[in-house]
């Protein structure tokens, strides 16, 4: 049996992960069998190599291979395409034409997109894979069918038999060993390989120097979420081998192949009056959020110590303090009417243990503001010293701009050692 990284070199497959390696021994394990195996994984991941590799694996290997995108197939035509059909049949069917499960006899079938086969053909297919029988269109006669089965899809299986979409029986049946192919992003350290890979492949083609990538940028290609994928990579490769003058590709240059760039997977509040040249990076809004939460509770504490040392309970003390938060913008469920009257309860409470304790004063509201900006500030510092001043990575690192950095750095009066 071939080793994984025999297997890699055979088939051209690029990268060091172990979720890609177990993908590949899982596939290697179940080539000698007869078994059905159904690959999974996202948009681009290169699951159409594994079919390849269970193919030329197993003892099947001097028999047909065809792969079949079944999502390509009109659903008029698909039984007629994987079963055949008997001369007049249908409209238009002038003479008998064999399927491809007739055509791949003795070999695999691959099935791409499995999960786009209509409900009837989805019928046809599970009686192939337990009897190993089928007809063809308009026929009556069962024929036999010694095919290896091995198909994929992007689709959540799971959730298209809820939806009434996919038969149960059916993903059983072809779920028999699964195979996930990993997404980029679950592969970080094997990006630069491939895009070094791409890279080169294009420069060959195109007659050109490979391109080559700057600390930053290299940085960015790791953190980028690739929700194409390996295609998505290999795309935007080629798109930069080819308009981009400069073979030296820096951060700045990336960025502007990579849409979102900034655009990350968490539930983040926004502003949503932000124009589109005002947008921020997503720490750059967390840190937003900080500081509008900081001031809103300032202010609030400010309030409920003028309450509790003047012993008025006004409603107007008590509108001010909420109404100049930043609470409503970034919380569009935040009712300042509803909570003033929370407010004055909860100031009251406060009066009667004012008796008991005397030791609330405003240095709480500065210590936490103190606490926040020393915090802050510290973070700056690490930043800079790992990057020996150089605020530009510093920044990244950070995951602001640079502008905002140059302003943090004097606002802290933070001197740079380098």
């Amino acid at each position: 049996m071939m080793d994984i990284q025999s297997i890699k070199l055979r088939f051209g497959i690029i990268g060091n992960s172990p979720l890609l390696d177990r993908a590949i021994d899982i596939a290697r394990q179940v080539a000698p069998t007869d078994i059905s195996v159904l690959i999974t994984g996202e948009s681009g991941t290169g699951k159409e190599f594994f079919p390849k590799i269970i193919h030329q694996l197993s003892v099947r290997k001097h028999g047909p291979y065809i792969a079949v995108n079944c999502g390509a197939i009109p659903e008029g035509t698909i039984d007629s395409e994987l079963f055949g059909h008997e001369k007049g049949s249908f409209t238009g069917a002038h003479e008998t034409r064999k399927g491809y499960f007739e055509v791949v006899e003795g070999g695999t079938i691959f099935l791409d997109e499995v999960a786009e086969l209509p409900l009837s053909t989805q019928v046809r297919l599970l009686r192939v894979l337990e009897s190993g029988e089928f007809m063809k269109v308009g026929s009556s006669k069962v024929q036999k069918a010694n095919v290896r089965v091995v198909a994929a899809t992007n689709v959540d299986i799971p959730d298209a038999i809820n939806k009434g979409k996919f038969r149960e029986d059916l993903y059983y049946r072809l779920n028999t060993v699964p195979i996930r192919i990993p997404a980029l992003r679950d592969r970080k350290d094997d990006i630069e390989l491939l895009f070094r890979k791409f890279a080169v492949d294009f420069a060959e083609k195109y007659r050109m120097p490979a391109l080559q990538l700057t600390d930053d940028a290299r940085q960015l290609l790791a953190k980028y979420s690739w929700k194409g994928n390996i295609r998505q990579l290999k795309n935007i490769t080629e798109q930069i081998s080819i308009i981009e003058n400069e073979r030296t590709i820096t951060l700045e240059t990336l960025q502007r192949y990579l849409p979102d760039t900034y655009v990350r997977e968490l539930p983040v509040l926004y502003d949503k009056n932000l124009s589109e040249n005002q947008s921020m990076s997503e720490r750059e809004i967390l840190y937003k959020i900080l500081f509008d939460m900081r001031k809103d509770i300032s202010d609030l504490k400010k309030a409920l110590a003028e309450v509790i040392h003047t012993g008025t309970t006004t409603s107007d003390i008590i509108q001010s303090a909420v109404t100049s938060t930043a609470l409503s913008p970034l919380y569009p469920e935040f009712n300042p009417m509803a909570e003033k009257a929370a407010f004055k309860i909860h100031a009251s409470e406060h009066v009667v243990d004012q008796e008991e304790d005397e030791s609330f004063s405003d240095s709480e509201v500065v210590d936490d503001i103190l606490s926040l900006e020393k915090r802050e500030k510290e973070i700056i510092q690490k930043a800079l010293e790992k990057h020996k001043g150089r605020r530009k990575n510093a920044a990244l690192e950070l995951g602001i701009s640079e502008r905002t950095l140059y302003r943090k750095i004097k606002e802290y009066e933070i001197e740079i050692n380098l």
